[in-house]
């Protein structure tokens, strides 16, 4: 500690014991005692802006000496463990697996609900007047991440949509589709695949049109097929990918159907159904004799009710 001076210390005695004593103002600075500590030893960074790296076996200091955190003897202090490893006898996974039955058709779509896009429009996080696809949405954070299969429409909060919209998806509820068009929007569902989903989302693949797709626009026109060609070749310049197109028959009939809107319904002749097994009553003659549908069949080719287009 610093030495006092002993005129400044009187001259503070004489200010607290007689109030009515002054002391010059330069002097005030001068009573309290200041001392120059140092600030260097606490000095750090910043919580997060710097991540030591723990150097093991460095001595027993660091607590990390010696055995290095392993501990002693034993498999885990000379090596690595597999996951599940039972010590060298059949593995729990095997002898307790998975049990029960197995869904090989199955589909993983995740759901939105039409009271989420409508607050999502009124925030200025989706554009009404562009088509909605699962790639719209997942970009706005609408959905967090997409299923393997893409997106399934739901009409929670029906009510509350008031904008026309123009979506895309995989598929839509009855109730949402009413809803939708209703208010004056359109429900389009097509096929997604899992590969399908990820290029999309990367934006290497067209979310909207495929070769199916686009038959509609090139039907019997020459100026159409012009259209659909330089539509082909620009596509071919954007995506890298091109969309694929269902090609079981679950999926083929979902798509040509017209209630579920599906975006291969062009392709189903009027009059006829979405099936393709099952003949649209009605459609078809049937012959007596059994030879004479045969013999019909190997003439003329393939009857017209049996073509799927």
């Amino acid at each position: 500690m610093p030495p006092r001076l002993q005129l400044l210390s009187r001259a503070s005695a004489a200010v607290t014991t007689h109030s009515h004593q002054t002391l010059a103002p330069f002097l005030y600075p001068c009573l309290q005692q200041h001392r120059n500590a140092s600030i260097l030893s606490e000095l750090s960074d910043n919580k997060g802006a710097y991540n030591k790296r723990i150097r093991v076996g460095r001595g027993p200091s660091s607590g990390y000496g010696k055995t290095s955190g392993r501990g002693h003897k034993g498999q885990k202090q000379h090596g690595k463990v597999p996951a599940g490893f039972n010590g060298g006898q059949t593995p729990d996974w095997i002898v307790n697996g998975v049990r029960g039955e197995k869904q090989h058709f199955t589909t993983e779509m995740s759901p939105i609900n039409l009271n989420k896009i409508q607050y999502w429009i009124n925030a200025g996080r989706l554009d009404p007047t562009q088509p909605i696809t699962l790639k719209e949405l997942a970009s706005s954070r609408c959905i967090h991440g997409v299923a393997r299969d893409g997106v399934k429409l739901l009409s929670r909060g029906s009510e509350e949509l008031t904008t026309p919209i123009n979506i895309i998806v995989s598929r839509a509820s009855a109730s949402a589709i009413a809803a939708v068009e209703k208010a004056g929007g359109t429900v389009t569902t097509r096929y997604y695949t899992d590969f399908a989903v990820k290029k999309i989302r990367a934006g290497q693949m067209d979310p909207i049109h495929s070769l199916q797709s686009r038959i509609i626009m090139a039907e019997d026109s020459v100026e159409g097929a012009e259209i659909a060609a330089d539509a082909l070749v620009e596509e071919r310049k954007r995506f890298r990918f091109r969309l694929p197109d269902p090609t079981s028959r679950k999926d083929l009939e979902y798509y040509r159907d017209e209630g579920h809107r599906g975006y291969l319904s062009h392709l189903v002749r009027e009059g006829h159904g979405p099936s393709l097994f099952f003949r649209t009553p009605g459609t078809g003659s049937r012959s007596g004799k059994k030879g004479a549908s045969r013999g019909g069949a190997k003439k003329g080719g393939a009857a017209e009710s049996n073509r799927l287009w």
